[in-house]
Formats: structure tokens, sequence, C-alpha cells
């Protein structure tokens, strides 16, 4: 069967969903009488502004840049239409601070949680396997030694699954994951060249290569081999050395997914095999009402002149 090889890609939102084509961005929404809108969405390029970032092992670090940029601007969108805004939440001392400061207040609580939430992740993903393996080693004796990179890589994929399963019980989650099925399935069909109805959407894998989820069990398993480079025991030291080995993983991560996406051969199938599996953690089946949001957010970004075939 003849396919179409797309750029195409999306994003789950919180009851909504965004198709990212090459000349434009488009979320569908569906509120809580099942009607859907959709709104363009931009957010500032680096590959856009400096062309050469698009060439292959730079692309990578700068194309993950541009998607947290334009995912967090979609997001933050997605929360307030779905009624997640602070007119219902906001507590009496929130609406103080926010009439005293106005949008100082709130931009300086955005830094501090990014800033926070990078430190628990570098505790989590990097620091903590160093000290758990450095605790253990001299209990299992020498020949544990060489299994350093694997007891830690090993160690951050079980963290960061156990951390899906857990914000997966969520309600708003479970729908968030549930739309990324929608995602998926709708770029199947598209990739097939089936007319995009619910219908031939509906029957479509939820499994994609080319998946986020799939991009970050690479990065970690990449982790894995770069971590039998570096000398280090020290763990201030060691945690150092890999995050700044992170622009190498992300470039490597970035570039199999893009061939995963664009050929389907024995080698890309073993690539993907474990994104793949993780999957069914984070894609869900979707119902037909966020399948219709995936095809109005789709159709919205399918350029008439075919720029989205990668050749």
């Amino acid at each position: 069967m003849t396919k179409r090889v797309t750029s195409i890609g999306g994003q789950a939102l919180l009851e909504g969903i965004m198709m990212v084509g090459p000349k434009k961005n488009t979320a569908a929404f569906c509120d809580g009488d099942g009607c859907i809108t959709t709104e363009d969405i931009t957010a500032p390029s680096l590959r856009e502004k400096y062309p050469i970032l698009k060439k292959p092992f730079l692309r990578g670090v700068f194309a993950m840049i541009d998607t947290m940029r334009l995912g967090m601007k979609a997001l933050t969108i997605s929360a307030e239409k779905a009624g997640m805004d602070e007119e219902e939440s906001e507590s009496k001392f929130d609406r103080w601070l926010s009439e005293k400061f106005g949008d100082k207040i709130m931009n300086a609580v955005v830094a501090v949680g990014g800033v926070l939430g990078a430190a628990l992740a570098i505790v989590l993903f990097f620091l903590l396997p160093t000290l758990l393996f450095n605790a253990v080693q001299p209990l299992l004796g020498d020949w544990f030694a060489g299994w350093r990179s694997v007891f830690e890589g090993v160690l951050r994929i079980l963290i960061f699954t156990a951390y899906i399963v857990l914000v997966s019980k969520m309600p708003e989650i479970d729908r968030t994951f549930r739309y990324h099925g929608a995602e998926h399935k709708t770029i199947f069909c598209y990739e097939n060249m089936l007319p995009l109805t619910v219908e031939n959407v509906r029957v479509q894998r939820r499994f994609h290569p080319r998946c986020g989820s799939s991009f970050m069990i690479l990065m970690l398993l990449i982790g894995i081999l770069v971590g039998f480079f570096i000398p280090f025991e020290n763990p201030i030291l060691r945690t150092a050395c890999k995050i700044l080995c992170l622009p190498v993983v992300v470039s490597i991560g970035y570039e199999l997914i893009k061939l995963c996406g664009r050929y389907d051969n024995v080698l890309t199938h073993i690539i993907a095999a474990p994104g793949l599996w993780f999957q069914r953690l984070t894609v869900k089946e979707p119902d037909d009402k966020m399948i219709e949001a995936a095809i109005a957010a789709m159709e919205a970004v399918i350029p008439e002149n075919g720029e989205d075939l990668v050749r």
C-alpha cells in the first residue's frame, strides 16, 4: 500500500489537541457541550530564525526547545479553555497578590517552579542513580563496577515509568492520553492516504514511531551508552558530565526518531520497539469526539502544495 511520509506531528492537550504543520500550527478544543473550536498557535522558532539550526545533529536540540515553547503556550491556552483558570481556583490570597503585583508575581512563581522542577529532575534522573550505585557496589564486589551505566540507566527508566503510571491515574491526564491516541490515529490515517473521517481514523493503530514518548525512552537508552564513556564515580562530577552530554543524547535521539518515521524496515523496527512498547502507558483509545478534534486540527495544517511531505 502506498503511504505518505509526512512531517506533520502533534501534541495532546487538556481537552484538545494541537497539530504542527510545515506552515502553521493549529489546536482544536472540545468544550463541555461537545463543540469543537480551532485556534492557530504561534511561538518563536530558533530554527526558522537561524536556518543553520535545521542541519542534522544540530536540529535535535533546537527542535526540542522550539517544541517546548510551542507546547507550553498551547497547554496554557487549553487549560484556560478547559475552565482551569484562576477565577475558579483562585484564593483570596492569590487575588490579593494579583491585584498588588500583577504579572510580576506570576512570572516569578513560574520561574521558581521551573527552577525547582529542573532541580528535582536532576536529582531523580542523574544524581540519585549514581548515589545508589555507589552505595550498593561495595556490597556486590568489583565485578559490578562495569555495570554502573546499565544500573543507572535502568533505574532512570524505572523512575520515569513509575512517574507516568502515577500521573495517568489522574482523570485529566487519562483524558489527555486518550487525545494522544486520537492524534496518532489521525496522523496514521493521513499517512495511509485515506479520507480523514471518524470511521477511517478509528481503525488506525495507536502507537506511532515519531511519538514524543518514544523520543524520551530513546534518550534514556542512549544515555546508557553515553554513560560508559564517563569515567567519574563522584556523584557531582558524574552528574555534571551527564548534563553536559544531554545535547549529544538529544541530537542522536532526534535523528533516530526521524529515521523511524521515514523508513519501515527491520532496523527501524528494532529502534522503535522500546518506544512503541512504552506508548501503551501514554497513548489510550480515544472516543469519537476526540477523533473529531484531531481531524479538525489536522485538516487546518495540511498544506495544499504538498510541503508536508518528507523526501
